[in-house]
């Protein structure tokens, strides 16, 4: 039983809750880890003992991204306790993992594995739950989770090598996704920043950046997914807000090979899924969506391997935002990890 920091400090009355309920159920080896080093170490040091992880989002792929990394996340089933903020567990929630302490507890006990697809890409990145570019409009989902976690880029080694780093080093190495053991990861938390250069980090930094984070929001409050306004936005003076213009990305996009958007056409947003099987099981494919500017229908198809290329682009890979890229190819795993879930009556 692994139990990230984060999730102790945010909500330690739920883990109270399930840990009470995992060890009367079961015999369990708990582990602290105060850091992503620490939870490495434990996860490796697991032996037949079957993982459990007690945590947000960003713990479940941490857990994830070090099973793949070892080439063991086949043959090992994961199961999960969401603990956070709801925005801050809603791929656990996506996956169907319960998101009340008790119940994911119980799950864990009595649950069933099951499959789950995929995607890898070709920087050896894994998104368990879907991707979309671009990667998020200041004020849609995306700035939420960035509220609770801080703004967070693509590891070093998954980005092109011609692309400059955005970020000086110590503000993305506070934003990686280390699983929120960094201080920078979720503002609030009371946990002091780490500069990976040695020693802290100013101590006005995590309110500089929650600063960031409200300007953000303010400036684009009328806009919701896609830049579409949204229903009931207001100007200071009681009217409507002007429209914000839809982002237009120039991509190449092709799925299985086969040309979905070209260069001369903009597209106004992807997203790629990994699905599943008509009878539950994975599919082995994933839903690609190509968004139009304007009210053109968008293009829907499933596929295997999709790549997407054009000038540099950002994408938002889970809770995770990756880039800036000039192309990228994912490719879906079928039935590449597994996970223990609720079993359906």
């Amino acid at each position: 039983m692994v139990i990230d920091p984060v999730a102790r400090r945010a909500d330690g009355e739920s883990v109270r809750i399930a840990k009470d309920v995992l060890c009367a159920g079961a015999g369990a080896k708990i582990c602290l880890p105060e850091g992503p080093a620490e939870f490495a170490q434990a996860l490796s040091r697991r032996g037949r003992r079957r993982p459990v992880v007690i945590g947000d989002d960003r713990a479940l792929l941490r857990a994830v991204g070090l099973l793949h990394k070892e080439r063991e996340l086949a043959g090992v089933p994961l199961s999960m306790v969401p603990v956070g903020p709801p925005e801050t567990v809603a791929l656990s929630r996506t996956l169907g993992v319960p998101t009340d302490a008790v119940a994911a507890a119980r799950a864990v006990l009595d649950g069933g594995e099951r499959p789950m697809d995929l995607l890898t890409d070709d920087s050896d990145g894994i998104v368990l739950g879907g991707l979309r570019i671009p990667c998020g409009d200041p004020a849609g989902p995306l700035a939420e989770y960035r509220a609770a976690h801080g703004a967070c880029r693509e590891p070093a080694e998954h980005a092109d090598d011609g692309a400059a780093e955005a970020d000086p080093p110590a503000e993305r190495a506070a934003a990686l996704g280390d699983g929120g053991f960094s201080g920078g990861a979720r503002p609030g938390e009371g946990i002091a920043p780490v500069d990976p250069a040695g020693g802290h980090r100013p101590w006005w930094a995590p309110a500089a950046r929650t600063a960031r984070t409200a300007l953000s929001l303010l400036a684009a409050p009328g806009t919701g997914r896609w830049g579409a306004a949204r229903p009931g936005a207001t100007g200071p003076g009681g009217g409507r807000r002007a429209r914000v213009p839809a982002q237009r990305l120039r991509l190449r996009i092709e799925a299985d090979g086969a040309l979905l958007a070209d260069l001369d056409r903009p597209v106004r947003g992807v997203s790629v899924v990994p699905g599943a099987g008509d009878d539950g099981r994975p599919g082995g494919l994933a839903e690609v969506i190509v968004h139009w500017p304007g009210e053109e229908h968008p293009v829907r198809v499933a596929a295997r391997a999709v790549t997407v290329s054009g000038p540099d682009f950002h994408y938002r890979a889970d809770a995770l935002v990756g880039g800036p890229v000039r192309t990228r190819t994912w490719t879906v795993q079928q039935g590449a990890w597994r996970l223990q879930l609720p079993r359906q009556r």
